[in-house]
């Protein structure tokens, strides 16, 4: 996920380390009881209410559960912050989710449906009665409640007109995540550094963001404009949804203004005096929540994009081999199609973004003339050293690449293969592991509204994942192309371009940003300007020559300006008299334009919808490259005023209802589909459930303890050694292995297969590996023996292109990749299924989907079991400290260590490491058993 360490986090706040020198030792304590005096509601919990919320109309029969860490409360004041940093305490429920969420890596073996609330919470709605931790009027509203359970804080929000209920979400979500919304409305307008300080992280979260959406204020307001005249009554109500739910964030604000009890960041940001209590908490304002869209949109919910990117190493390719035989080789790497590849709709057919027979338009570059748009101008000060940009830099190509690669499941399995005879589903997203965590938890009861379940922070007008009266919804991350790249030839100088046939000025958008030292950040003042130029096809992104004619790239994406409108589907699922039956379920999610995967399960149905807008495009355009931007080779319908175009109908989106099971780990969602990242091909993180689930289905009588069981192994497996390295030693072992060091490592790598290949540990809290060594050996080795297997048949040149295209290795502790350090999501991306279709080939196995020739020793068993040995050797000889080098976290050869998950921080409170899980972050478990 985006920030590798908690160095690199996104508003870098002091460490228990660096608390400034008058904060230390006996001030400190003087300090934070001056700050406590007076108690604030912040502080000490508000009277207990003696009823019990209603429990309204629900079908889930204590059999729904969730779990999202670290905790509930993402509101820190100054004095509980300091309190953190000097001892370690926590405000209450901001770290009482974690504990149960990190336990089931050890306590999965032996769960039952009775035990499974012990690793996740309880998701019926509403409070008994002796649960009840505190009644809160917002505003001293008599049309809302926020009643909180004491087990996790969670707010349940109940309304008897509409404005109050939306009233009440918005207070209830300032109560948890003030702070951490405040950040992103800052970070959707490309103004992070200017609020929260100049770190490079800082900067180059703005920058990245900002360079994919460079929105206006007016461009904003037309979002919200066009999302309301568009969509009738609903756009109406979610126009006053908006409003009311504003409305309860501002008097949040004003509440905790002047009862001094807002979030502590805003004190160590400059904003507010910790004395005086002078400065300013803004208002929070319609085209607020549409720049928290727009990050959101850009981090989990717009696929495709890298033509630019696939064309350098096509033409790398071709260069090569020439231009048929390098296309060949392109295109068996590329595994736009892949017959072997694991898919979440069995048996049917979705054709999108296939490969043309005769590829129309295309403009690839002249070798070697790309260069990237320069966004930033007019450094100054901190921003202008070189340090700076670099570490800018690595963090924004983090921050958006990862987030991307996220790794939500969804395990769901058909009444007719459960042993209750109702559907069953574990599944949700996974946002990262933050602190406080970018979503929160919260039920709404209202006219028209009846949910429970997770919502991002600063868009919680409705539940965006959960459940509601006899029914629940997940999504993972879908990625299917719904960005283009288009190559405009310029004209008269480096700012005008040709649109249809008119020499056009781009347009010029500008956000410049400056900062001083806080005491949150020690930065020095600095400043500089983001520039980006837009043309009618979107933000440029690259400038090159085709056919010697200078042209810019640009990047356009069918959300773009849109990101506002998928508010009409959240609205939808949210409403218990709309969402009936799996056929309504789809008929909401198709109103969402972000790309994701949609699952649904009631007691008697599950159902599948791919969502978002999927642009028709001109006969002949190959998605996978750059084309001319002329008429012939736009979206079909496309009106570049409104950035609309011609879509594909909900029908040729993959879709289903009733199929027997359905996975889904970010993997291809059908036949023919074709998804824009690269790597789905026969080895994918989603075989781990698809081969766990399928057993389980085959078997029959599926519970949820049973599918948790699933999921949970599945997220503690090694896909490499799972799916890989059995081929492997079969290679190694086609004759004896008489060498003494790699016959050692085999034995132990054996041994570990026979454990189940996973990385689990010794017991629990141990923090030591069962099997340390043998993987250790096989992180050593799988980087040494792609590059040996691959390197010296591609080339140099050829290899560099295509690991820019997918990095070859995503291990639990690697920090090289996009994901980054201790992010949890691990195998998502890397040469598994070049390994595995090269390897097979070697061994004269079927392949389908073959690679365009055999890599490992020019395709001789002998030679390549050589390469696979000389590596393993130098791999077994490797220490813990060279595999595990060590980093602000961890001591070098810490195995366990290096593996672990970090709460990067997003404000003030610090969280401890937990073991590696590859597993969502906010996850449920349901199975209703009653309909409506």
């Amino acid at each position: 996920m985006p920030w590798r360490t908690p160095r690199n986090a996104l508003v870098r706040l002091r460490t228990p380390g660096t608390i400034p020198g008058f904060l230390k030792t006996a001030s400190i304590c003087a300090l934070i009881a001056g700050l406590l005096s007076p108690l604030s509601p912040a502080v000490t919990a508000t009277q207990a209410a003696a009823a019990e919320v209603t429990a309204w109309n629900d079908h889930c029969g204590n059999q729904c559960s969730e779990i999202l860490p670290p905790g509930q409360n993402g509101n820190a004041t100054l004095a509980q912050i300091l309190l953190n940093q000097a001892f370690g305490a926590m405000p209450e429920h901001a770290s009482d989710q974690l504990g149960p969420y990190a336990n089931l890596a050890t306590g999965y073996s032996g769960l039952t449906n009775a035990t499974i609330n012990n690793f996740f919470n309880d998701a019926s709605f509403g409070v008994p009665s002796d649960q009840v931790a505190s009644t809160v009027k917002p505003a001293g509203r008599g049309d809302v409640t926020i009643v909180r359970d004491k087990k996790t804080g969670v707010p349940h929000i109940t309304g008897t007109t509409r404005y109050g209920t939306e009233f009440g979400a918005g207070y209830a979500a300032a109560q948890d995540r003030l702070w951490l919304m405040d950040v992103f409305r800052h970070v959707g307008r490309g103004r992070l550094t200017s609020f929260a300080g100049g770190a490079p992280s800082n900067q180059g979260l703005e920058q990245q963001f900002w360079r994919h959406a460079p929105y206006t204020e007016a461009d904003l307001q037309a979002q919200i404009d066009n999302a309301v005249a568009t969509n009738g009554e609903r756009g109406r109500l979610a126009l006053d949804d908006a409003k009311a739910y504003l409305d309860g964030i501002n008097a949040y604000i004003d509440a905790s203004d002047s009862g001094r009890y807002f979030p502590g960041e805003y004190v160590l940001t400059g904003h507010k005096d910790s004395i005086t209590n002078a400065g300013t908490i803004e208002h929070f304002k319609l085209t607020d929540l549409v720049a928290l869209g727009s990050v959101i949109g850009a981090l989990f919910g717009s696929g495709g994009g890298g033509e630019v990117n696939n064309a350098i190493s096509l033409l790398a390719a071709q260069e090569k081999y020439g231009v048929a035989k390098g296309t060949e080789v392109w295109e068996s790497f590329r595994e736009r199609n892949d017959p072997e590849a694991v898919v979440t709709v069995h048996d049917k057919s979705f054709p999108y973004a296939t490969r043309p027979d005769d590829p129309q338009g295309e403009a690839l570059p002249d070798a070697g003339s790309v260069s990237e748009e320069q966004l930033v101008y007019d450094r100054t000060g901190s921003a202008a050293g070189a340090a700076a940009t670099g570490a800018s830099t690595a963090a924004a190509e983090t921050a958006m690449s990862s987030a991307k690669r996220g790794m939500s499941n969804a395990l769901v399995v058909g009444g007719e293969h459960t042993a209750s005879g109702h559907p069953v589903a574990v599944f949700g997203p996974q946002t990262g592991y933050f602190a406080p965590q970018l979503l929160l938890l919260q039920e709404i009861q209202g006219p028209g509204i009846s949910a429970r379940g997770a919502s991002f922070a600063g868009l919680s007008m409705y539940v965006e994942l959960g459940r509601g009266q006899d029914y629940s919804w997940s999504a993972t991350t879908s990625g299917q192309d719904i960005i283009d790249t288009y190559a405009v030839e310029l004209c008269q100088d480096d700012y005008h371009y040709l649109y249809r046939g008119t020499c056009t000025p781009m347009e010029k958008v500008e956000q410049k940003n400056a900062w001083k030292p806080t005491t949150a950040d020690n930065t020095p003042e600095g400043s500089y300007t983001m520039r980006v130029w837009r043309t009618k096809y979107g933000p440029i992104t690259h400038r090159a020559t085709v056919g010697g004619k200078k042209v810019a790239y640009t990047t356009l994406r069918s959300s773009f300006m849109h990101e506002a409108d998928s508010i009409i589907g959240f609205q939808m699922l949210n409403d218990p008299d709309f969402v009936k039956g799996p056929q309504d379920f789809q008929k909401a999610v198709q109103h969402i334009n972000y790309t994701f995967n949609w699952f649904y399960a009631d007691s008697e149905h599950t159902a599948y919808y791919n969502s978002g807008d999927n642009p028709v495009r001109a006969s002949g355009v190959d998605a996978e490259f750059p084309v001319w931007a002329r008429s012939a080779y736009e979206w079909r319908g496309w009106d570049p005023a409104t950035n609309t175009a011609d879509y594909t109908p909900p029908s040729a989106h993959p879709n289903s209802i009733d199929q027997d099971y359905y996975i889904s780990w970010n993997n291809k969602q059908a036949k023919d589909y074709t998804t824009a990242p690269w790597g789905d091909g026969s080895v994918h993180r989603g075989n781990l459930l698809e081969n766990r689930v399928k057993k389980l289905v085959a078997a029959g009588g599926v519970t949820r303890a049973s599918l948790v069981k699933a999921m949970a192994e599945a997220g503690l497996a090694d896909l490499r050694a799972e799916d890989v390295l059995p081929d492997l030693l079969k290679v190694v072992n086609s004759s004896p292995v008489t060498d003494p060091t790699a016959a050692a490592a085999v034995s132990k790598l054996q041994t570990w297969l026979s454990a189940g290949g996973r990385r689990t540990e010794t017991s629990a809290g141990s923090k030591k590996y069962a099997d340390a060594d043998a993987i250790r050996i096989l992180d050593a080795w799988w980087p040494l023996l792609v590059k040996a297997q691959f390197e010296p048949g591609l080339g140099s040149e050829l290899y560099a292109a295509m690991t820019n295209n997918l990095p070859i290795d995503e291990s639990p502790s690697a920090g090289h990749g996009p994901t980054g350090s201790h992010a949890g999501s691990s195998f998502q991306y890397g040469w598994w299924s070049y390994v595995d279709k090269d390897i097979r080939a070697v061994l004269g196995e079927p392949v389908q989907g073959p690679l365009a020739q055999k890599y490992c020793g020019d395709g001789s068993l002998g030679a390549c079991r050589d390469i696979l040995i000389s590596t393993l050797k130098e791999a077994a000889g490797k220490t813990a400290a060279q595999v595990y080098p060590g980093d602000d976290q961890c001591s070098a050869g810490d195995q366990w260590c290096a593996d672990s998950i970090v709460q990067r921080t997003l404000g003030g409170i610090k969280h401890g490491k937990i073991s590696w899980q590859n597993r969502p972050t906010y996850q449920q478990v349901v199975e209703f058993t009653s309909h409506r």
